[in-house]
């Protein structure tokens, strides 16, 4: 029987979660389960089944509904995936008394007087996505106290996504047109991996914010990406309404009062993102 401990990853088909299953294919220090729409995190039969059946040591939820203008569209749908898949997953967690690591969200917090907000700060989402994962949080809270609950921002680097497709109409000398002037802070899901991975088998629990240190406005990361990249493209921003928070970043105070971790700034998390496109020849 082996005894490496067992980790299962939910939403391991999303960009965190596939980034995690990826980092977990290079390392024979545990067994890795993976799911996605196969047991769905809001059928608590299902997620019951896995577990009994499994008997995962971490749990680490990456299944969300994210699309904001979605969940603003579908808000039983968003709290049922986001509120409810993470209430299943905390019963369940104490069923097999496994420590549950849940990715939560920026968009918990719109600060209007653009202040960062740390751990200890009551959310004020203003977005049903942002409710439901404020939702999701609270009840993981109340129901098992093996939790770490983790905050980041700005996830990219993993996957086809919105940075890859900038650079790439960069690259094709296009015109760069961003739709959204939030403020926060950009952080890749191999930052975000790191430090997930260094909190799997410690003793801490409750909440964590776990951005990269910084904070830019959307334009200047794009500008700052396309210069690295070594290209030139004329980037113009859209004055529009926006769903999401405009101003969200977080203060990562409990990594910095706990000593546990120390994430990178999100400069020079970028310049390596690009350095490892770079040396894989996709720039």
């Amino acid at each position: 029987m082996s005894l490496m401990k067992r980790v299962w990853i939910t939403g391991a088909e999303g960009r965190l979660g596939s980034a995690l299953a990826k980092h977990f294919d290079r390392t024979t220090d545990y067994e890795i389960l993976t799911s996605d729409l196969d047991v769905p995190v809001d059928d608590i039969k299902q997620v019951i089944r896995f577990v009994s059946m499994n008997h995962p040591n971490i749990i680490i939820n990456c299944a969300a509904l994210s699309d904001v203008e979605y969940c603003e569209n579908n808000p039983d749908e968003a709290y049922t995936v986001n509120a409810l898949g993470a209430r299943n997953l905390a019963i369940a967690a104490r069923k097999v008394d496994a420590k549950l690591i849940h990715m939560s969200t920026d968009d918990i917090f719109n600060s209007e007087d653009h202040q960062a907000r740390n751990e200890f700060d009551k959310p004020n989402p203003t977005t049903i996505y942002g409710k439901s994962k404020a939702a999701g949080e609270e009840l993981i809270m109340n129901l098992h106290d093996k939790h770490v609950i983790i905050r980041s921002s700005w996830l990219y680097g993993y996957n086809y996504d919105h940075i890859d497709e900038i650079l790439q109409k960069a690259k094709n000398g296009e015109k760069i047109v961003i739709k959204m002037k939030q403020y926060s802070t950009p952080t890749t899901c191999k930052a975000l991996v790191d430090f997930i991975t260094s909190i799997m088998d410690v003793n801490e629990y409750g909440i964590f914010h776990a951005s990269c240190e910084g904070s830019c406005r959307r334009v200047e990361f794009i500008k700052k990406a396309i210069g690295l990249a070594g290209y030139e493209a004329e980037v113009e921003v859209l004055d529009e309404d926006m769903l999401r928070p405009t101003f969200s970043v977080l203060d990562n105070m409990m990594l910095r009062i706990t000593g546990v971790y120390k994430m990178p700034s999100w400069e020079d998390d970028l310049k390596a993102y690009i350095q490892r496109r770079k040396e894989r020849g996709v720039l």
